[in-house]
């Protein structure tokens, strides 16, 4: 490790960083010595780690005035993991907002690459909806509209307040992390992508989780802030039906949740959509809002797709009905054997079917932290 511990950070790395923070508060975030979360994750020990996937591994620790914090250790560098640390934390330097994991620091030695984040207690949506807690069903429907909306707040800031603006580009429930009282906060912008004043969209390499992308950007690479939108959708009808994005079905054949969603909303037939596990504890009139503002944001054309500013007012009961859509039938995208090879993330962190790795559970995995004991 050598010269590393003393991670006195890379010319470009520092560089860039100054850039990015320089219209911050720089007391919320700093540089860590690799010594420091080296002391701080017991030696990034195994019994500290929360999660591993194509990134790397992330690591609970504590910090020496008492902090716990989450510290993504990223694999050996290449060019390709050099640039989105480089654009997470430009991203997370940028970012100020209650519904969005910032930045409390980062190293960056000659041969290391750590992100430090808050640790959030509830890890992720994710393990909540079809992980490790499903079965505990802490989720209860208020909880869940809370999360919507406080996650749509988090775009929207995203997408309207932050100059320039932000594109995610991987809305998904592993990147919505739950605090201890279950507020969410939006995380992960190894991805993101910072639109120029006056640019509507680009077109660009696909990134992102297939079930979450949006068929504009899975087919021809134009990304816009509508892409997110799309996600959010998605992760909407997620959050109602506690249904996956992507379901196998026996023949290997794969439906989308909004293909097995679709019947349902074109009879009306709303309450079927609720996840069982709810046992019909949820407010109708809520969920028939929650089922239109999905309904609108998963439309093929983007177009169609009301921004985040109107999907979080729809959310909240003050937009009014922005075009019915409860008699139409939803034009689903199909995942087939043509649109597969396009999610393109390789040997990243992503894959259709999340939940198959550790990965899938976003910066705090839910898949080993049974087995560790914090300290009191």
């Amino acid at each position: 490790m050598g010269s590393s511990l003393s991670c006195c950070g890379s010319d470009k790395i520092e560089e860039a960083a100054q850039t990015a923070f320089g219209a911050v508060n720089n007391n919320s975030w700093r540089i860590f010595t690799y010594k420091e979360l080296h002391a701080a994750t017991n030696g990034f020990s195994e019994d500290n780690k929360l999660g591993e996937g194509g990134f790397g591994s992330v690591y609970w620790g504590k910090t020496s005035d008492g902090h716990e914090i989450a510290v993504k250790k990223l694999k050996a560098m290449n060019s390709k993991a050099e640039m989105e640390f480089a654009v997470e934390v430009e991203v997370l330097g940028r970012v100020r907002h209650k519904n969005l994991l910032g930045l409390r620091g980062y190293c960056a030695g000659n041969e290391e690459r750590l992100i430090v984040y808050d640790y959030m207690a509830n890890l992720s949506l994710l393990s909540h909806l079809h992980g490790q807690f499903a079965n505990e069903v802490q989720l209860d429907w208020k909880r869940r509209m809370k999360i919507a909306i406080g996650s749509a707040e988090g775009v929207l800031y995203l997408h309207h307040d932050v100059t320039p603006h932000i594109i995610h580009r991987d809305i998904k429930a592993s990147n919505v992390l739950l605090n201890s009282d279950f507020e969410p906060l939006v995380a992960d912008f190894g991805f993101a992508k910072l639109i120029p004043e006056g640019v509507s969209h680009m077109t660009t390499r696909v990134k992102g989780t297939l079930g979450y992308l949006a068929p504009e950007y899975a087919m021809w690479g134009k990304v816009s802030e509508s892409c997110d939108v799309y996600s959010f959708g998605i992760l909407l009808l997620e959050l109602v039906t506690g249904r996956k994005p992507i379901e196998k079905l026996p023949g290997g054949i794969k439906r989308t949740i909004t293909e097995w969603a679709e019947p349902f909303i074109s009879k009306s037939r709303f309450g079927d959509l609720v996840d069982p596990k709810l046992r019909g504890n949820f407010d109708e009139n809520q969920v028939k809002q929650a089922i239109h503002v999905a309904a609108l944001c998963v439309q093929s054309e983007p177009d169609k797709r009301p921004n985040m500013k109107q999907v979080v007012n729809l959310l909240k009961g003050y937009e009014p009905n922005h075009n019915t859509v409860f008699n139409t039938r939803l034009h689903t995208v199909k995942y087939t054997d043509t649109l597969m090879p396009l999610d393109h993330h390789g040997d990243d962190d992503l894959d259709d079917d999340a939940t198959n790795s550790s990965a899938g559970y976003g910066v705090f995995s839910a898949i080993q932290v049974q087995k560790m004991n914090l300290p009191p």
